[in-house]
């Protein structure tokens, strides 16, 4: 049996894992990313937000990036009926990027994984986490390759990437009630050859069906687009069949993109993930931090997910190096506390989206253009910056303005 010593184990070679590793790559750390898939392979999460961008940056990635030719995000498109909501990033409230890119997350995530191999990471794919246990400040971690043979890893510090995976949520028993209740997705991707010329070919757009129920779509520069549902489970379980046929039935419920993308064959069977949003106790304990969706999903909206995870995965390794090298680290306040004020900022967003309440304010056919800058400053990610009266009072704010609405109705 093989046994490898290491400072800092990253689970997952996802953003999230990638930026951390970026990161600690920098410092001369001692490291090692354990990762269960082999690359590319599909993921979810194909829309990136600005925000993500500076991350990017300080873990070394976006130069590696920048040479893809990714398609650019420049803002998003949220369309109800005849009602359009065009959110544009450069006419944000506050400083940071106004751009971003909307990515196949199989091509994106393998040139994040290569990059960091480039500058000599070790990167064991296919390698699955089997058992962990931690003892006097060590976990020693057993894993399992694709050929059966089995490994053990020591470790100072764990950060937990795994997205999806929740390497650590499960086998800690760390899983806790979501945010966002009995929400499912369903989605498949389309070689669109007959893509539409100029924005409306390039833009992510979202079309509202009803108030808890949208359709996504997210074109790339490979001319493969991304479709999809999101919806209260009730919602979905109004169509029968399998999920190729029930995601043509649900084709036919929007009212935008209706007929456009009937003749495309899917490039793989539509997908269905079942009560998406996901949630924990805590994101970090003795020796460990979760990052990204490992920790906790809320919706996929706003596009949150790599931005949380990109966010998560950096400050997780700055932290765990400073602690590694004699610092006294306060996880409760330097991580926790401060990643928790973002994730509720995008909670209450999300929250009221499907209260209803965001929608009003997004489709008022007369948008106050304060309010839309301090709002798209949120969709960008900026959910720290406390000089927005829409991230600092973000709760009391959003139901004010919809009272407002609603008495102008009245009048």
């Amino acid at each position: 049996m093989k046994k490898e010593i290491k400072d800092i184990i990253i689970i997952g070679a996802g953003p999230s894992g990638m930026v951390a590793a970026g990161y600690l790559q920098k410092q001369n750390a001692s490291l090692l990313v354990l990762e269960k898939q082999k690359f590319p392979r599909f993921s979810i999460g194909e829309s990136l937000i600005p925000r993500c961008m500076e991350n990017f940056e300080e873990a070394g990635l976006l130069p590696a990036i920048k040479k893809e030719g990714f398609q650019k995000k420049f803002g998003a498109r949220f369309i109800r009926g005849k009602d359009v909501a065009d959110f544009d990033f450069s006419k944000k409230f506050g400083n940071g990027w106004d751009w971003t890119w909307q990515v196949p997350r199989a091509d994106f995530d393998k040139v994040l994984a290569d990059e960091i191999s480039s500058k000599g990471v070790n990167i064991q794919f296919e390698t699955e986490v089997k058992s962990l246990e931690y003892q006097n400040g060590i976990w020693k971690i057993t894993a399992i390759d694709r050929s059966g043979y089995e490994s053990q890893f020591f470790t100072r510090f764990i950060i937990d990437s795994s997205g999806n995976g929740r390497v650590l949520a499960r086998k800690l028993e760390l899983e806790a009630p979501p945010k966002i209740y009995d929400h499912s997705s369903i989605f498949t991707h389309i070689e669109e050859t007959d893509r539409p010329l100029g924005k409306e070919g390039e833009q992510i757009s979202f079309e509202v069906l009803n108030t808890e129920t949208w359709f996504w779509y997210i074109p790339f520069s490979n001319g493969t687009s991304s479709i999809g549902f999101v919806g209260p489970n009730e919602w979905f379980d109004r169509f029968k069949g399998t999920n190729e046929v029930l995601f043509r039935k649900m084709l036919q419920e929007t009212n935008y993109y209706k007929g456009r993308f009937d003749n495309y064959e899917f490039r793989f069977e539509p997908v269905k993930l079942q009560n998406i949003s996901r949630n924990v106790n805590y994101i970090h304990g003795k020796g460990f931090a979760l990052t990204g969706n490992s920790a906790e999903f809320l919706d996929p909206v706003f596009s949150s997910g790599v931005a949380f995870a990109t966010e998560s995965g950096l400050l997780a390794a700055k932290l765990a190096y400073r602690e590694l090298n004699g610092e006294k680290v306060d996880w409760e306040q330097e991580y926790s506390a401060y990643i928790n004020k973002g994730v509720n900022v995008f909670s209450t967003y999300v929250k009221e989206w499907y209260s209803g309440k965001l929608q009003e304010i997004f489709f008022h056919p007369y948008p106050n253009e304060q309010i839309k800058e301090q709002i798209c400053a949120v969709l960008a990610g900026y959910v720290w910056d406390n000089s927005n009266p829409f991230v600092r009072k973000h709760s009391r704010i959003l139901d004010n303005i919809y009272k407002l609405i609603q008495s102008e109705k009245t009048v």
